[in-house]
């Protein structure tokens, strides 16, 4: 890291980093770093998953056809059978080497040494993660969202490393969740220490921080343009795009990818995660009715979702157990909800879709549902939240939008096959709706209509269904409004904490002095002639704090302060010598009341005091009342509140 920093400083420095040319240097340092995180991430999650639920429980999950192995993979290729290995049944005729690892598999698996193995991944996840960094706890992109608004974009740098292994762990056990949670964290916290190590400002430290988000998750799942939109998306839940950072939030996450993407064998480099042979078409006109029902089904599933797993998140910080051990309970918990449906349904490893991330199953729905079937696509979909509400609610680490696109899917399956039967003339495809189902139920749930859309059909490689995913997207994006399970987004950028102080001129900048300070204010006066001792008497009798000075024609000439008579109050012999134009201030500051109150409140703050007089335009000398700082406050925030009224209505 450290000389990654050195040779970013000296490429930054012959660039000059004012200019935009700094962001090449940078957000390709973030790329590379991501893209090796999302190596690192991905091995270290296999390496586990190997060792324990394959070795130890001999449950060897189901992965998507782009999905590269890097310890277990079976070959899907024809092998030679001997005639004695088929006579004593140990090989059938026409079988696969993975059709054969499959039957291995259903004998040497053991669902109750799965349960062990989650539990004990769940204690080591839940002792390192709140032994060293207790802000790596969850899912992930909350965390990274919360430090862009709210802290500057500061992460620690132990918050990745923790995140990465923590993340690992819970899912290679068995955990229910998702990647891209972690490797935002991931992403965004490398671009974090980056920019502090740069000694970059707060805002460039905020979009390097995106970029990182961009970065990891276009490389994780192979999808840089959608990582990219995801990073300017993810941050805001009414359809705000953080703009600033989506240019360097693309060139990382197309570094991040290649760097990736070089890791894989050649077959599947460039293959989508979910293969690219699922091809679709829209279908006809009428396909748009049982495609709406679709997104009001996904409706009532996404609040379903966001409300089991902030409830079960909300009974675990309940429970009477110190939070190392929280997420030993609930991973055994999420173990015993999916072997108890497991033998509900006969030994279906179908249904086993509810641990992990859940991907097999999801590749089932999207290439061949029929043989699926509906009870176990509804099953594995209302059973995802709850297991995913134990891994990740206890305190688990791990993503929510992999386990999003799972219920998605399957709830888009199930839908489509009841529309097949009901109305098989205009569905006749119902793996579409499962394709049409996983965008629509996360871009409801996480407030990203835009990104998702693109990252389902970059994981799937399929573009026919652009007109209908576009359809359902916008639906529950727009019935869901107000819910999201990104607890950490903000409304718009009007809200966030990183744009503080960014809106205050456009505000105030159509409003003139004239509408803000109060005319018929009784304003007490002094004449500049007049000596300290009626002064002083004057202070005790009135409650102003500044006093304009005026000639014999009332013409303001100076002001003064009740501070400015202080140095004379101890000193009676001065009382009848000196006078107001020993006490003012002949060279004051002062607004006219068609100046605009964004040049008030520059006024205000450049030196630091709380009134300005209000001299009659064009005519410096005509004293009409004092502008007071909250009084341009309380037209700033009535303007505000009428601006976001109009925005929510």
């Amino acid at each position: 890291m450290s000389l990654l920093t050195s040779l970013t400083r000296k490429l930054a420095r012959k660039l000059d980093l004012r200019t935009s040319g700094k962001w090449v240097v940078l957000a390709t340092m973030v790329g590379l770093i991501a893209g090796v995180g999302a190596v690192a991430f991905q091995l270290l999650g296999q390496a586990i998953a190997f060792g324990t639920v394959g070795i130890v429980a001999g449950y060897h999950p189901h992965e998507p056809v782009g999905e590269h192995d890097y310890f277990a993979a079976a070959a899907e290729r024809p092998v030679e059978l001997d005639e004695l290995g088929v006579q004593l049944g140990i090989l059938e005729t026409g079988e696969t080497a993975g059709e054969i690892t499959a039957r291995h598999d259903r004998s040497a698996f053991n669902p109750w040494l799965l349960i062990a193995v989650m539990a004990g991944g769940g204690l080591v996840s839940g002792v390192l993660v709140y032994t060293f960094a207790p802000e790596a706890e969850g899912h992930g992109t909350d965390g990274a969202i919360d430090s862009f608004h709210n802290r500057r974009g500061e992460i620690a740098a132990r918050v990745p490393i923790v995140k990465l292994v923590a993340s690992a762990i819970t899912l290679g056990t068995g955990g229910s969740g998702g990647r891209e949670g972690p490797i935002a964290q991931i992403g965004a916290g490398f671009g974090s220490v980056l920019a502090t190590r740069l000694n970059l400002s707060s805002r460039d430290r905020r979009v390097l921080m995106a970029a990182g988000i961009g970065a990891g998750v276009g490389a994780i799942f192979r999808a840089p343009l959608a990582g990219a939109l995801f990073a300017a998306e993810i941050l805001y839940s009414d359809s705000d795009f953080e703009s600033d950072v989506l240019v360097p939030a693309a060139i990382a996450a197309i570094v991040g990818y290649t760097v990736f993407t070089q890791t894989l064998p050649a077959d599947v480099r460039y293959l989508p995660l979910f293969g690219g042979d699922l091809q679709h078409t829209p279908g006809s006109f009428l396909s748009f009715i049982p495609y709406s029902v679709l997104a009001l089904i996904l409706v009532f599933a996404g609040i379903a979702y966001i409300q089991t797993f902030y409830g079960t998140a909300r009974l675990f910080k309940k429970v009477p157990l110190p939070p190392h051990l929280r997420p030993m309970l609930g991973a055994t918990l999420a173990g015993l909800v999916g072997v108890g449906l497991f033998y509900g349904f006969g030994g279906n490893f179908s249904v086993l879709g509810v641990l992990g991330t859940g991907y097999g199953t999801l590749q089932d729905a999207l290439g061949r549902v029929t043989e699926v079937g509906i009870p176990v696509l509804v099953t594995v979909a209302f059973a995802k939240m709850l297991t995913t509400g134990l891994t990740i609610g206890s305190g688990g680490s791990g993503g929510v939008f992999g386990p999003s696109m799972v219920i998605g899917g399957c709830l888009g399956g199930a839908v489509g096959l009841v529309a097949n039967k009901l109305w098989p003339s205009v569905v006749t495809d119902p793996e579409a709706f499962a394709i049409v189902g996983m965008a629509g139920f996360f871009s409801g749930v996480a407030r990203a209509p835009i990104s998702t859309v693109i990252m389902v059909h970059e994981l799937t490689g399929d573009y026919g269904l652009l007109p209908p995913t576009m359809l359902v997207s916008t639906l529950t994006f727009l019935l869901l409004k107000g819910q999201s399970l990104y607890v950490k987004q903000v409304p718009s950028r009007l809200e966030s904490g990183a744009h503080r102080g960014d809106f205050i001129v456009d505000i105030l900048g159509g409003l003139k002095v004239d509408s803000a300070y109060q005319k018929n204010r009784p304003v007490q006066t002094v004449h500049e002639a007049d000596n300290l001792d009626s002064i002083v008497h004057k202070l005790a009798e009135s409650h102003q704090h500044y006093y304009p000075v005026l000639d014999d024609e009332k013409r303001m000439v100076g002001i003064f302060s009740a501070d400015d008579v202080r140095a004379y109050l101890f000193d009676e012999t001065m009382w009848q010598l000196a006078n107001a134009r020993d006490v003012m201030v002949g060279d004051y500051v002062f607004v006219e009341p068609q100046d605009d109150l964004n040049h008030a409140m520059r006024r205000f703050t450049s030196f630091n005091i709380d009134e300005l007089p209000v001299l009659e335009d064009g005519d410096r000398g005509k004293f009409l009342g004092f502008l007071r700082r909250k009084e341009v406050i309380a037209v700033y925030n009535r303007r505000l509140a009428e601006f976001k009224s109009r925005v929510d209505n």
